[in-house]
């Protein structure tokens, strides 16, 4: 039986993977300048220094890179702070684990602001005991210090506590780490969902599945 609970942020409690889509080009609006079409493709595989170089040097930008830089980082801040919403069903789905008396933590590779104001202003964050980041443990998702770490401020076991994520390579990491995996669906990485639902102990299309999972989780 499931006594503990890590979730993912990005994807999987929050509808957020569409902002890196369109980072650079909400900036480029604000500065009244249309981007290119394909903008995102050709930013994803960028650090956010080399995506603020290629930014001033196409599109013959008057700011610094670092001034640009900050400004795309003001756009990341203010979507999760006044925009960012849950995905469906996360409200009853946490609402229902926290008067089980489940513990809760989130695992996220974001920054603890970000993730700490966004589930502020959606009324999440007293549900969670605690929110641990990659940042904190010096590694990411492709090692299980964040899960482990996770648990360990919960008190339980990994086998005692379900990893709840979006991505492929998260839920084969706590997977080897023995903690038990439900997958939930992101369009982001939709081209995984076979091989999520073969990976994981429970797969959900969305939150709106709790009546399954619980029965899965805890025997009822």
């Amino acid at each position: 039986m499931i006594k503990g609970m890590i979730f993912d942020a990005d994807g999987t409690l929050l509808d957020s993977m569409p902002i890196w889509d369109d980072l650079g080009a909400r900036y480029l609006k604000e500065l009244h300048i249309e981007a290119e079409p394909g903008l995102s493709e050709i930013l994803f595989c960028m650090s956010l220094e080399e995506s603020a170089a290629y930014m001033k040097r196409t599109y013959g930008l008057s700011q610094t890179e670092e001034e640009i830089r900050r400004g795309v980082l003001a756009k990341l801040e203010d979507f999760y702070v006044n925009e960012v919403q849950a995905k469906p069903g996360v409200d009853e789905f946490l609402r229902t684990l926290h008067e089980r008396q489940v513990p809760m933590m989130i695992a996220t590779s974001s920054s603890r602001h970000h993730i700490e104001e966004a589930m502020r202003r959606l009324c999440f964050l007293d549900y969670f005991a605690g929110i641990i980041t990659c940042e904190e443990v010096g590694a990411g998702k492709s090692r299980p210090d964040i899960y482990l770490k996770c648990a360990e401020a919960m008190g339980l076991d990994p086998e005692e506590v379900c990893v709840v994520e979006d991505v492929i390579h998260a839920v084969r990491t706590a997977n080897a780490a023995g903690f038990p995996t439900a997958g939930v669906y992101d369009a982001a990485s939709a081209e995984d969902t076979e091989d999520m639902k073969k990976e994981c102990s429970i797969w959900l299309y969305d939150f709106t599945d709790y009546g399954d999972f619980c029965r899965w989780a805890f025997l009822v």
